[in-house]
């Protein structure tokens, strides 16, 4: 198969099963309009981060990873009208296009944007209380995926789900020497939650408008 084909299956599942909306079509504008590079999740793959918010019946989210809160927008919907979600957005200008993306869809009163590095964000998380988180969405700098795992543990509850994203790095996850500190930290990652025993997890590759790639969907245990 070709990319082609993967973005005209993509495109077919969307438009039956995930259609877009204005809030959502504006998000990915904005987004490309202020510069942001494109690597939002593709609409199929929001709509997937929504139902397992959903199924897991959740009402406190974290995403480490904002961009321009078009992930962050699928997984708010899936709240319920006293429901949370907190998302860690490094980079400043990213997090102010966020926040009007998030104004846009009405979610504003759901959604807090906390901007810096959430290694330093999650600390002060733990510090206010905040959590157990229901469901993490980690989406971020993958150098830093382990710690961000280890942290979700610490903000998390017997049944919490995690889900990283892009994890196959276009392949090269299998790499067992690799020369790209974000597949290394991939692979930290993977193999921490692999030994770790509070957590049930898998992987699985995937193709798509956003080409080749994958998630890990992990589990706290009791």
């Amino acid at each position: 198969m070709t990319n082609s084909q993967w973005t005209d299956v993509d495109r077919y599942f969307t438009e039956l099963l995930a259609p877009g909306d204005e809030a959502l079509s504006a998000a990915l504008t904005a987004s490309t309009a202020a510069g942001l590079p494109e690597i939002a999740v593709a609409p199929n793959q929001g709509k997937l981060l929504h139902l397992l918010a959903r199924v897991q019946g959740a009402r406190n989210i974290l995403e480490i990873g904002t961009l321009g809160g078009y992930s962050t927008i699928w997984l708010a919907r899936a709240l319920p009208a006293d429901g949370r979600l907190v998302t860690l957005e490094y980079d400043p200008a990213h997090a102010d296009v966020a926040r009007a993306n998030i104004a846009r869809a009405g979610l504003d009163e759901l959604v807090e944007v906390r901007t810096g590095a959430a290694l330093e964000s999650l600390p002060k998380l733990e510090a206010e209380g905040a959590g157990p988180f229901d469901l993490f969405f980690i989406d971020a700098d993958k150098v830093n995926n382990p710690r961000y795992v280890e942290w979700a543990l610490k903000l998390s509850r017997p049944g919490t789900v995690i889900v990283v994203d892009n994890v196959v790095r276009g392949g090269r996850v299998a790499t067992e020497h690799p020369d790209d500190p974000a597949i290394t930290g991939t692979r930290e990652m993977i193999e921490l939650v692999a030994r770790e025993p509070r957590l049930d997890a898998t992987a699985f590759q995937t193709v798509g408008s956003k080409g080749y790639d994958g998630l890990l969907v992990a589990r706290v245990v009791d």
